[in-house]
């Protein structure tokens, strides 16, 4: 079983996002998240011809940065995160630096995949992958541009930072 924590201003898709990949749904009906809300996903994964089964304990935490010192205890434990921002709302990739920082405070190791969610709004957007990625490579970490709407790059940002957590798993091994 990994913990995987979500992070990120108040209503950029967290909690979607969850929903699309666990199961298989999407509503977009607004509710916010108090405390932390924790949802389970079984997969299998390869890596380096080993096959892996892995139970995601997803954490879908509050997302009110005036709790850093509450998120920081939410934090402990994870193996892995995304930090999410809606590509709709500027403010929201501006902040993700203050996420990543108070997360990095309490797992300075475990693998963050930045995700710039509500990509399907295309005329809505303001911002895209490429501020996406430039911040991404500022923390040498890896972006996607997602909808849980049309599930673009749901799956597959999952199945990414599975890898990756995999990948710290083997490197502590050696």
């Amino acid at each position: 079983m990994k913990k995987i924590c979500l992070l990120g201003d108040g209503a950029v898709g967290k909690t979607c996002l969850i929903r699309k990949f666990v199961y298989d749904k999407f509503d977009d009906k607004y509710i916010m998240t108090f405390g932390t809300k924790v949802s389970k996903k079984q997969m299998e994964l390869s890596r380096d011809g080993m096959d892996y089964a892995m139970t995601f304990l997803i954490w879908d935490i509050l997302g009110q940065r005036v709790h850093n010192n509450l998120h920081s205890a939410y934090y402990q434990g994870a193996t892995g995160a995304f930090i999410i921002c809606d590509t709709t709302r500027k403010e929201t990739l501006d902040n993700l630096e203050e996420w990543i920082e108070v997360f990095r405070g309490v797992n300075k190791n475990a693998p963050i995949v930045l995700l710039g969610n509500k990509s399907d709004l295309k005329d809505d957007m303001q911002f895209g992958e490429a501020e996406l990625g430039q911040l991404a490579a500022k923390y040498n970490m890896k972006y996607h541009l997602t909808s849980a709407k049309t599930g673009a790059f749901v799956e597959e940002s999952f199945i990414e930072l599975g890898n990756e957590v995999i990948d710290k798993h083997l490197e502590g091994r050696r």
